[in-house]
């Protein structure tokens, strides 16, 4: 199968879209299939910082989003058309589409190829986020878009009754895998917490960019905790903001790889704070590495904490329900454990393997019933 897959972010890039279209490329070429990434074009210098590719990578010109310099976005160019005649595509999949993905769903229509539109981003969210207003036009593009495609994937049940909701059709659940290789309870790391924590305090972890939408200044009351202390990795515009809303926090900045999988293992707790995840990869990721979860009623955790089984589900965006979920789990280290055992027991089975298999199952479908549609 020649897929394209037309992303509006790719490593090195650090997000959920882009790791998720890694893994996606990596498991196609791991099953014989021939995938092509189209993605904006990285800032300059930040080339080397991208971890190898396992296929080819077409590049279209972009400019970083005002106010938040670390999102690109692309710019029209014939790169995209080209870069699927050539490849002759049998589908594309199209990754959070928005901007290069509205282009890459157009190009497919005009070139008769089926499409797969994965939803990641919660844009009507952003739109409250950011502009106090906006989220009925956002979810006209959403819906826009994604009527176009011959299935919409959606990361969680919250997602996909969102969806349906809109007025999306032909909307289908696919899950996020996880790397239980590289995140699991071994990598506790004494010597880090010793240097993260060096009176022995409980560490607390947030990890994902630090932007408005996150609301991390929830944690500030989790900061106020005795033998508490919160680490926050990642990096986004509200980092200079956050370094005065969480005092006594250690701000680790962005890491990636076996450092961040070292990371989360050595965590007591984590806490996550956003209430716009469609699906939330870094909760799984702490679950992978059995550390309890304390993360917002909301979204995606939803489908990925089992309240009082794997961590605690509390209130979005209240501070104080966050402050006594840790707080709870601070004063009892049999539940931490407890929760954190069951938390690595319940993803084992969600590699990005499994996953990726379901994936092109879904593509399979499409495939089918084009031609279905072409034989009537």
């Amino acid at each position: 199968m020649r897929v394209v897959i037309v992303t509006e972010s790719f490593p090195p890039d650090v997000n959920g879209v882009a790791h998720c279209a890694l893994q996606t490329a990596r498991h196609l070429v791991d099953r014989g299939h021939l995938p092509l990434v189209v993605a904006p074009a990285t800032a300059p210098g930040t080339e080397a910082d991208a971890p190898e590719a396992p296929c080819p990578v077409v590049r279209v010109p972009s400019l970083p989003l005002p106010g938040y310099p670390q999102v690109r976005v692309a710019l029209p160019s014939r790169r995209l058309v080209a870069a699927l005649t050539e490849h002759r595509a049998d589908l594309v999949h199209l990754a959070s589409p928005f901007v290069l993905g509205v282009r890459g769903m157009a190009a497919a229509a005009r070139l008769g190829v089926p499409a797969v539109a994965v939803y990641q981003t919660d844009l009507a969210g952003y739109a409250r986020t950011y502009m106090g207003a906006g989220e009925a036009a956002a979810w006209r593009r959403i819906r826009s878009v994604h009527a176009a495609a011959d299935r919409t994937l959606a990361p969680s049940s919250a997602a996909l009754r969102d969806l349906e909701d809109h007025g999306v059709p032909r909307v289908r659940l696919w899950p996020r895998g996880v790397d239980t290789v590289r995140f699991r309870p071994s990598r506790r790391d004494e010597a880090l917490r010793r240097t993260l924590a060096p009176d022995g305090e409980l560490i607390v972890g947030y990890v994902g960019r630090l932007a408005p939408e996150k609301q991390v200044e929830l944690l500030a009351g989790v900061c106020g905790l005795d033998g508490v202390r919160v680490v926050v990795v990642g990096d986004g515009p509200s980092r200079g903001h956050l370094t005065e809303a969480l005092p006594g926090a250690v701000f680790l900045g962005r890491r990636t790889g076996d450092e961040l999988a070292r990371i989360f293992a050595s965590l007591d707790v984590f806490a996550h704070t956003g209430p716009f995840e469609t699906f939330c990869q870094t909760v799984q990721e702490a679950m992978a590495s059995g550390v309890p979860v304390v993360a917002p009623a909301a979204g995606g955790p939803l489908d990925l904490v089992a309240h009082g089984r794997t961590g605690l589900l509390v209130p979005p965006r209240d501070a104080r329900a966050v402050r006594e979920a840790v707080g709870a789990l601070a004063a009892d280290p049999a539940r931490r454990a407890a929760y954190g055992a069951a938390g690595r027991a319940l993803v084992e089975g969600r590699t990005w393997a499994a996953v990726g298999d379901q994936l092109i199952g879904h593509y399979q479908d499409v495939l089918a019933a084009r031609r279905t549609a072409v034989a009537a």
